[in-house]
């Protein structure tokens, strides 16, 4: 397993591991808002200063994650791994690698935001060490609210 940062010219890998991964909310109400998200909106991020991180399994790409570097500390988003790869670790190994950045570059605070309707989310960060620390409703269109946990961990104190 080789874990990378991702250039703009890979936009289009990180949008396509984020589509497949993000299938599966279709049908939440509402559908994840990673699956509007285009390979230009993708690009646009990264040359904007967002960085991303690659996973490749015998130089197949199965896994990628998204983050920003914030005041309050490094902030990940659409963490991704193809469905045939799920439950392997490969999440894990991606947030491994963020935590050994954040450690590069001083951060000591990770953070992310999950959906509480999708437990197996928060299960995985809590096994590694993510607490809760917050809890909104986030107002989308429609009148459609999501209820979200902002979870944290901490690398060093």
């Amino acid at each position: 397993m080789v874990i990378r940062f991702a250039t703009t010219s890979e936009a289009a890998v990180v949008h396509d591991l984020m589509i497949k991964a993000f299938i599966e909310y279709n049908n939440e109400s509402p559908p994840s808002s990673a699956l509007d998200e285009t390979v230009h909106s993708v690009l646009d991020a990264l040359e904007k200063g967002e960085k991303a991180l690659i996973a490749f399994d015998e130089n197949r790409p199965v896994g990628m994650v998204r983050f920003q570097l914030k005041n309050e500390g490094l902030y990940f988003y659409r963490l991704s791994v193809i469905p045939e790869k799920q439950g392997k670790g490969i999440g894990k190994k991606i947030l491994s690698s963020i935590e050994d950045y954040a450690n590069k570059v001083g951060v000591s605070t990770i953070l992310c935001k999950v959906r509480m309707t999708v437990p197996k989310n928060i299960n995985l960060y809590s096994s590694i060490g993510y607490s809760v620390y917050d809890e909104e409703v986030v107002h989308k269109p429609n009148s459609v609210n999501v209820k979200v946990l902002s979870m944290k961990k901490e690398l060093w104190s």
